[in-house]
């Protein structure tokens, strides 16, 4: 009998950022059973590269958790372990590639898998085993997002479960377009116009879409449902993925948040203690009538596909 321990079994958060994809890792990752890892696809470039502060609030290279992920993964975070990786990423992990991943899924065990991308899983595999065993959770979370990642690791037999979180795409947008510091280095994040965030809400969601007809586990939540019955979508979403519901750090409208050891994403990475879990419908007011009634002509028919039927302005 082997004494190795089980492989990770892995939930990735995909859909457009600014969703509400780090605010249901953060409450995922209160889950017994469950650790949060942040967005992998940048710990890379953003960890061990930049050094950037974990979610604990230590840089990346002096985090006791993430050090031992490393050592038990690759004997050691390295630049060139970094770098390569990066590279594979490059070639692999992009939208366009998503057709030619969709027929490796579809294929199955049969389909001649590309060198790069056995390659590039393979590090993300080890990544995933080793935080599952520091961590001593069965389950780990990446909120990468891309849809690309989610497939490669899908057409290279990796056991994932996808987790759909959609947003109405005029909030999303309204949050592209506002000014976002960083607070790992005070730089303002990435801004984008209403045409170019209907344009990537678009691609990211439809590629979630072909994921799960590819026969890919999917559970959709939508960021509105979370805010409004976070109790009720987080027990269902904790029984799809086959885990023990336990959501005792919910009180009514607040969550208690423990510190998480989570790369990248946005400022909520850092939050400590309760939260308020209201809606953010500040978009319905501040954004322009015609930045939302631009994102509505472009997204409409995935808007109502998600149920975002309402008044398209």
């Amino acid at each position: 009998m082997s004494d190795s321990p089980s492989p990770a079994r892995v939930v990735f958060l995909g859909g457009l950022g600014r969703s509400g994809t780090t605010l249901l890792e953060r409450l995922l990752g209160e889950v017994p059973g469950i650790a949060p890892l942040g967005e992998v696809a940048h710990l890379w470039t953003r960890g061990v590269l930049a050094n950037e502060d974990c979610g604990c609030a230590r840089p990346f290279g002096t985090c006791p958790f993430w050090r031992e992920v490393g050592a038990r993964a690759f004997g050691g975070w390295s630049e060139d372990l970094a770098e390569r990786v990066v590279t594979l990423g490059l070639r692999v992990d992009r939208t366009r590639r998503i057709p030619a991943l969709a027929r490796l899924l579809a294929g199955g065990r049969s389909s001649r898998r590309p060198a790069a991308l056995g390659e590039y899983v393979a590090a993300h595999r080890r990544l995933y085993d080793a935080a599952s065993e520091v961590a001593g959770c069965p389950v780990v979370v990446d909120s990468s997002k891309h849809a690309s990642l989610a497939f490669c690791l899908a057409a290279s037999g990796v056991d994932v479960h996808v987790v759909h979180v959609v947003r109405d795409p005029r909030a999303v947008a309204h949050s592209w377009h506002r000014r976002v510091i960083r607070p790992e280095s005070g730089s303002p994040m990435t801004r984008w116009s209403p045409g170019r965030t209907s344009v990537h809400w678009l691609a990211q969601n439809l590629g979630i879409e072909l994921l799960a007809r590819g026969g890919v586990p999917v559970t959709r939540v939508r960021y509105e449902d979370l805010v409004r019955a976070p109790a009720e979508t987080l027990g269902h979403l904790a029984a799809r993925i086959g885990l023990p519901v336990g959501l005792d750090f919910l009180t009514g409208e607040k969550a208690l948040l423990s510190r998480a050891h989570t790369v990248a994403g946005n400022p909520m990475r850092f939050a400590v203690g309760p939260i308020g879990l209201v809606p953010d419908d500040a978009w319905r007011t501040a954004a322009p009538v015609l930045h939302r009634s631009l994102v509505t002509a472009l997204t409409w028919p995935l808007m109502i596909k998600y149920g975002y039927r309402g008044r398209l302005v």
